[in-house]
């Protein structure tokens, strides 16, 4: 009798003595089912995807976002199913994961992830992957007197970190001429080491603690939703992009005949040209969205855990063409989407305002007693209060605005600094 995919290993939760037997429903499911009922799910319907939230009532926001992604790796799962009989990817556990890939991420998309990361820097960075395990093993609950993790599954958790190093691991020392540098991404915080260790079932391996060793160890449901998601933002950012009047046929042309640029000879280039001349973009995306479902293959791979679990011993593969006709999508969206004036004057004035928010919080509550001002709502202003630790003030302190909706942002913004706005009876 073969070995089953997952076994108790898998199953096994973060911070839980609880068995669970007593539940009709899988591990993975329980996984799942947390997570849609859950606050911070629900939040992500007022973050930002591209355009602000509330901007246009037709494109993608994080929650469109997240569903489409959870979506597309089940259906990438059961085509591997399919595919190769050695194989039993949990299509309840690859939408837990698709649905929770997004949990972390602040108000405003990448500019206030970029802003966060910036002013956290004293205090350990901030990521939006780090802060979506965070949000799962430790603030998912908030009670009131401190908050708690949902208790996900060693398979769920593992499946949403996309980076295992270390921010400190990832800095590199001063030296007699420069200052430390400190990472832009792609790391875990470092009281999170335990969060490594538990998804090892042990000690993470001390042969894969370089960055580039430990963003590369991927369980085979992180890798498929990996995909999932640039599947799902390299088509559906193009869409929403031409029906908001950022992208046109001439812009496109512009840009990939612009000096050096080959980019204009590439079938993919081409193909898309004859889209927008049609005006059928979004049926024809649509087809392609099963086109890079069905592309992906499974190839052996003795991972970093293979030993231990049958998630470590795959790699997913995908065709060359299919990466770069991916590539070129994500690169037009960056470059006329991202870039445009339209776009970054909303990232300056969304940054700006992370930054003051921060600098008030920061002001008033870092330290005990910094200023005899209470800035913070409920539950979060009791649970820094009680917090000594300046390092873990801080964190709480962040994961105070990393949770806000654009709206929310805006809004306490004006409540804080414009006189004219609010009153004592509005709603933090």
């Amino acid at each position: 009798m073969p070995e089953p995919f997952y076994r108790d290993f898998d199953n096994a939760r973060y911070g839980s003595t609880r068995s669970g037997d007593s539940d009709e429903r899988s591990p993975f499911q329980l996984d799942r089912d947390r997570v849609v009922f859950s606050y911070a799910f629900r939040r992500l319907q007022s973050k930002t995807q591209v355009f602000q939230s509330g901007e246009y009532d037709f494109y993608r926001t994080r929650l469109t976002h997240s569903l489409e992604v959870a979506r597309i790796a089940r259906s990438i799962g059961e085509h591997l199913n399919r595919r190769y009989p050695e194989v039993a990817l949990d299509g309840d556990l690859l939408e837990a994961v698709g649905l929770s890939h997004d949990l972390g991420h602040p108000p405003f998309g990448h500019i206030g992830e970029r802003k966060l990361n910036e002013l956290m820097a004293p205090w350990g960075g901030f990521e939006g992957n780090a802060q979506t395990a965070r949000i799962l093993t430790e603030t998912f609950w908030q009670r009131k007197d401190s908050p708690h993790g949902m208790s996900p599954s060693r398979a769920f958790l593992d499946g949403i970190l996309k980076y295992k190093a270390l921010w400190m691991d990832c800095c590199t020392p001063p030296t007699e001429t420069s200052g430390a540098e400190y990472p832009e991404n792609h790391f875990l915080y470092d009281e999170q080491a335990g969060v490594r260790d538990f998804v090892a079932g042990g000690e993470w391996p001390s042969d894969a603690v370089a960055p580039d060793t430990a963003n590369t160890a991927k369980s085979l449901e992180c890798q498929v939703m990996d995909w999932a998601d640039d599947t799902a933002y390299s088509l559906h950012d193009i869409v929403d992009s031409v029906k908001a009047g950022y992208l046109t046929r001439a812009a496109i042309v512009r840009w990939a005949e612009g000096p050096g640029s080959k980019r204009a000879d590439s079938p993919a280039f081409k193909s898309l040209l004859e889209l927008l001349e049609e005006d059928y973009l979004e049926a024809i995306f649509a087809r392609k969205l099963g086109e890079f479902i069905r592309a992906v293959e499974l190839v052996p791979f003795d991972g970093v855990l293979a030993d231990k679990t049958a998630r470590y011993r795959w790699r997913l593969q995908v065709p060359e063409e299919i990466l770069a006709e991916c590539s070129l999508y994500k690169k037009i969206a960056f470059d006329l989407v991202f870039r445009s004036p339209r776009i970054q004057q909303v990232e300056f004035k969304s940054g700006f305002l992370i930054e003051r928010l921060f600098k008030a919080f920061f002001d008033c509550h870092l330290k005990p007693g910094s200023s005899g001002l209470k800035l913070l709502p409920e539950p979060a202003l009791t649970w820094v209060e009680r917090e000594e630790d300046e390092h873990r003030r801080a964190r709480l302190l962040c994961d105070t605005l990393t949770q806000l909706t654009d709206h929310e942002a805006i809004r306490l913004y004006r409540h804080l600094f414009d006189p004219e706005f609010g009153s004592i009876t509005d709603l933090l």
